[in-house]
């Protein structure tokens, strides 16, 4: 059972945006937390705290439930070092994401490949914006298939280099 000690937001039905979504319109600098965490649950209480703070997020104690209900049910570690809690909520207005920069990795994450993380991109979204929920991890998957790219992430001495490496225009 996931610790339920955190505080979150989550936000209000939205209705879907036509075009993409851009990595700039759901992340900012002040959401690219670097992390000291020994474990999962831990990170991802930081990251749920974060992203909570964050416009459009009403409900952060329904946030956090939410994330740790979906690692109950499945792991968000995809491999490759890197894991991606997600969910869609009625109390989120629109999708939003905040990151971790695991300095030390976390081996209780329970990768598919059975990897540490060092990488967690934590989104949520509006409950109806299935749409952008989708197309915003198509892109950041596709972004963070290049090696080079998640250890320059990994290696980033602070958020505003992470940002600019993540090339978020």
């Amino acid at each position: 059972m996931w610790p339920r000690d955190c505080l979150c937001p989550a936000g209000k039905n939205g209705a879907e945006m036509a075009g993409p979504v851009e990595l700039s319109g759901v992340l900012e600098p002040e959401r690219v937390l670097i992390l000291k965490c020994a474990c999962k649950a831990e990170a991802l209480r930081a990251l749920v705290k974060s992203l909570g703070a964050a416009p459009g997020v009403k409900n952060e104690e329904g946030l956090c439930e939410a994330i740790f209900r979906r690692e109950e049910l499945m792991s968000t570690g995809i491999g490759i070092g890197m894991g991606v809690p997600h969910v869609r909520l009625d109390s989120v207005d629109g999708p939003v994401m905040s990151v971790g920069i695991c300095r030390v990795p976390i081996t209780d994450y329970e990768s598919l490949d059975g990897k540490p993380v060092q990488l967690i991109f934590m989104i949520a979204a509006g409950k109806y914006q299935h749409t952008e929920y989708i197309r915003l991890l198509a892109r950041l998957s596709s972004k963070l298939k290049n090696e080079e790219l998640r250890n320059a992430l990994i290696n980033a001495p602070d958020a505003e280099i992470f940002y600019r490496i993540l090339d978020i225009e």
